[in-house]
């Protein structure tokens, strides 16, 4: 059985004549940017997170890159963020002239070290970037508590984590100042194309996120600051509303998979041979990614692909030996936590869709890999 790492096909065939109808009504319309499906979309995300405010805009790298910029953050500033993350996280920061600052990841969680970041604040620190990856909240508690005690914004990367739950029950993306959300399809939230959205619940911010998504302009053709276009399309908002409504029976399905995936993983004994996810339970974990630790992780990928098992490597290379960001001065060893993670994290198949022989598919590849 061939089993794909991610199978967009059978989501849209279940609710292909709902989305249709969404998009008939924005093409009969003719209204395409800025219209009422963004307006209602915003309304609908940010009671979902629990936020005041939400700004749609164009991508999920756009979304971090404005929250950036409404908080005024330059040239001359230094934001403290992961390497082991997605480009988009520090190449935001980078974009607009301030400087990353990596802190190593707690490798259990392949989480920001909350421990490891009060030694990397200077004066020049104006903002810590969390990032929930693979649909676990960052430990926000802690972060929230260090950025009062230094007076930094908080800026939450929460692109693979929509609907994701810290200890506390807070929803990812609201725990902070700002929140950035990605709709890249392949994301448990995903459109037909790009688009993101920032939350927030500071009114003065959420003013400065609307002007600045339109070119810093709240009324036409008068700009008052210097954004750029960063719009979300109509046609993606009345997708979106359409799988918004099915988001938490999505959600739950993946958490369900990735039970199913820890027993039989545990049945057969292989938790000895590879590291599973923890699967929280004060906490809600969305697994946007269900992510194993395998120390020879390259020969199981070339096994896994041998035998038809879909799978992806997050991410074979941490940011701070990029080599955009050589100019930082980082060197192999600096980040151990996440360079090790690098070498062993493999990516399983958790869309909604798997059914469980397409499950025991993937852990019989896995078995066979380690018993060969």
């Amino acid at each position: 059985m061939r089993v794909p790492f991610i199978d967009l096909k059978g989501q849209y065939a279940a609710i292909k004549s709902e989305i249709r109808g969404a998009m008939d009504e924005v093409c009969d319309d003719q209204q395409f940017i800025m219209g009422p499906k963004v307006r209602q979309l915003e309304h609908d995300i940010a009671q979902y997170c629990g936020a005041r405010y939400a700004v749609g805009v164009s991508s999920g790298t756009d979304a971090i890159l404005l929250a950036l910029m409404a908080l005024g953050i330059g040239p001359g500033d230094e934001v403290i963020t992961t390497p082991y993350t997605f480009i988009a996280t520090a190449g935001s920061i980078a974009r607009i002239g301030a400087k990353p600052v990596f802190v190593d990841i707690d490798p259990a969680r392949f989480i920001i070290d909350s421990k490891l970041i009060a030694d990397r604040i200077t004066e020049r620190t104006r903002a810590i970037l969390p990032v929930h990856l693979f649909g676990r909240c960052a430990e926000m508690e802690s972060i929230c508590a260090l950025a009062a005690q230094y007076e930094l914004a908080v800026i939450e990367d929460a692109a693979q984590a929509i609907g994701a739950e810290d200890e506390c029950g807070r929803k990812a993306g609201c725990i902070g100042l700002l929140g950035c959300f990605s709709f890249y399809p392949t994301k448990n939230l995903g459109g037909f194309g790009d688009g993101g959205m920032v939350i927030t619940n500071d009114p003065a911010l959420a003013t400065r996120l609307l002007a600045l998504r339109n070119h810093g302009s709240s009324t036409k053709y008068l700009h008052p600051l210097l954004g750029g276009n960063f719009r979300l399309d109509e046609l993606q908002a009345a997708i979106l509303a359409v799988k918004l409504k099915r988001l938490d029976q999505w959600t739950e399905q993946r958490v369900t998979n990735a039970k199913r995936y820890d027993a039989l993983f545990r049945k057969r004994g292989l938790e000895r041979r590879i590291m599973l996810p923890e699967i929280p339970k004060n906490e809600r974990h969305v697994f946007n990614q269900y992510v194993i630790r395998v120390p020879r992780r390259d020969e199981l990928s070339h096994f896994l692909e041998s035998r038809g098992i879909g799978h992806d490597i997050y991410y074979p290379v941490p940011l701070h030996l990029q080599a955009c960001f050589e100019y930082l001065g980082y060197k192999e060893g600096d980040m151990p936590a996440s360079e090790q993670a690098a070498r062993e994290a493999l990516a399983l198949p958790i869309y909604p869709e798997l059914t469980q022989p397409m499950l025991e598919c993937v852990v019989d590849a896995v078995q066979a890999f380690h018993g060969r």
